[in-house]
């Protein structure tokens, strides 16, 4: 694997009575447009990915779809279940050890999930922040550790722009 790039989902209906089920929780007809847009500005960096590995929650899985129509060629999708709340980054790590073969590899998930797994990615000791919608690059070398680099993180309205 030489890069990763950490995707949080999009903009998700409120939790709430119409909700109990937090994985069950969909994009809102604004966060499917704006994500759709996302990819449009994210699409002219050339991404070339491989896999796009996803949380099994709905939001997040729907974001995933926007991102593999938005690229070409498409690259594979799967679903894991390390990518849901709660798990630590040693487990995803371990996780995307199955998928090694994969030079380019999207994660899409959540906060602040996603935020302390780059962090434990570059050996910083703050998790970063991700936006609903914003894209991390992080180039990696070998067996994933704390030595990888942040290349960028960009904000939906970054990518947005690049649109």
């Amino acid at each position: 694997m030489e890069s990763l790039y950490i995707v949080r989902h999009a903009i998700a209906a409120e939790r709430g009575d119409k909700y109990p089920d937090d994985a069950k929780r969909p994009l809102t007809s604004h966060g499917v447009e704006r994500m759709r847009q996302v990819v449009k500005g994210f699409r002219t960096l050339d991404p070339e990915i491989n896999l796009i590995l996803t949380s099994p929650l709905i939001r997040a899985r729907q974001t995933a779809d926007i991102l593999l129509a938005g690229l070409s060629p498409a690259p594979d999708l799967s679903v894991e279940d390390t990518l849901a709340p709660g798990h630590r980054p040693e487990a995803v790590a371990g996780a995307l050890g199955g998928h090694a073969s994969n030079k380019v590899v999207a994660l899409v998930g959540h906060e602040p999930d996603l935020g302390i797994l780059a962090a434990w990615l570059i050996g910083a000791r703050e998790p970063l922040v991700f936006k609903k919608g914003a894209i991390a690059r992080i180039d990696v070398s070998g067996k994933l550790g704390r030595d990888g680099q942040l290349v960028w993180l960009a904000t939906p309205r970054m990518l947005r722009g690049l649109a």
